[in-house]
């Protein structure tokens, strides 16, 4: 991966876009999409959905969700401490002593997350697992209204941390989930840019998945594809305490995850296997006996269905503030799915057993 495309994630990456505020990392997708797409659009939901023209009216739809866990500023108590609640599926018990960001009207405010100290805990309240009534935000205020001078109700909150190299390119940051997936479509989109391929080819940088999956919904009811593949992260499970029996041999920088089950179209799993290797691209295997969980649940059921699809990126700590992933997976990834756009074509057929 070169500087040019390692900078274009640091800053996906960086860009607060917890659910519902997702707009300064849309930015980030927009200004980089825009150099390789036919046209470029942002929806009442703010999803945005680039296209490259094909050949066909058929369509395809790669889609990665640009919003990140986070919290929103909910009560401010009378000597300045901010209370807050969780934007997404948030680990409480993780947040203690965590730096964050607040983000009011254009301006950043830094904050730490509070919480009795140790020596001041009683015993039966060591044994137990923080609560979310239990922390506190201190920004340095002096009371309530020098609080209100730098945040307000309903501000998004981040966590702090930015992307650092562990060990060649295997990286920590927030937000791997799933900027991952929106630096993917971007590539495939970077990659196909000067090819002609059958399908027209949408890259979505979708809002809202970490609530309900909603960006998604809405861009493939608007764009109603015939194939749509979803670009997530799945749990790594090569460090300790992961039982590979029930979840499987997923590492880090051993390619993507392509998933098969029946939220996957079988002749679409079939194609991203013979996409990967004919771009000579090494995969992993997911099983997925029920519903994924990710976009590709959504862009299945939507309209009357489409053959949908779901790589993945091996995520270790996934939901915390240090994520950690391998930038080759994502490379990879791009590879692979540019691949399965120039073998698809309006003589695919996606039907299964047809």
């Amino acid at each position: 991966m070169d500087k040019a495309m390692k900078k274009f994630f640091t800053d996906l990456v960086e860009a607060p876009s917890p659910s519902g505020f997702e707009q300064p990392a849309q930015e980030v997708y927009r200004k980089f999409i825009g150099k390789y797409a036919d046209d470029v659009t942002t929806d009442v939901h703010g999803n945005v959905i680039a296209l490259k023209r094909g050949k066909s009216d058929l369509r395809l739809m790669i889609v990665g969700h640009a919003d990140e866990i986070g919290l929103m500023v909910s009560y401010i108590d009378d000597n300045g401490f901010i209370h807050f609640s969780p934007i997404g599926g948030v680990d409480v018990a993780l947040l203690p002593g965590s730096r964050v960001n607040i983000y009011h009207e254009g301006k950043l405010v830094r904050g730490v997350i509070g919480r009795k100290a140790i020596h001041l805990l009683k015993p039966e309240e060591r044994k137990d697992a923080p609560k979310l009534e239990g922390l506190w935000i201190d920004i340095g205020a002096a009371d309530r209204k020098d609080a209100e001078k730098r945040v307000g109700i309903g501000d998004p909150i981040t966590f702090s941390p930015g992307l650092e190299y562990l060990q060649g390119d295997i990286i920590t940051s927030k937000a791997t989930d799933n900027k991952a997936g929106v630096f993917v479509v971007a590539a495939v989109m970077k990659e196909l840019a000067k090819e002609e391929i059958d399908f027209n080819l949408y890259s979505v940088a979708a809002v809202q998945e970490e609530v309900g999956l909603r960006g998604a919904r809405t861009s493939a009811y608007g764009i109603d594809p015939h194939v749509g593949i979803a670009i997530d992260v799945t749990h790594a499970t090569d460090f300790p305490g992961m039982n590979k029996n029930t979840l499987g041999d997923i590492r880090l920088g051993k390619g993507p995850v392509i998933s098969v089950g029946c939220n996957i179209n079988p002749e679409v799993f079939k194609l991203l296997k013979q996409a990967g290797n004919k771009a000579k691209v090494a995969y992993q295997i997911e099983a997925a006996p029920r519903a994924t969980g990710t976009d590709a649940n959504a862009i299945q059921v939507s309209r009357s269905g489409v053959a949908a699809g779901l790589i993945s990126i091996p995520n270790r700590y996934m939901h915390t503030q240090n994520e950690v992933i391998h930038l080759q997976d994502m490379a990879a990834a791009a590879k692979l799915l540019a691949e399965f756009a120039r073998m698809i074509s309006v003589d695919t057929n996606f039907i299964p057993g047809v």
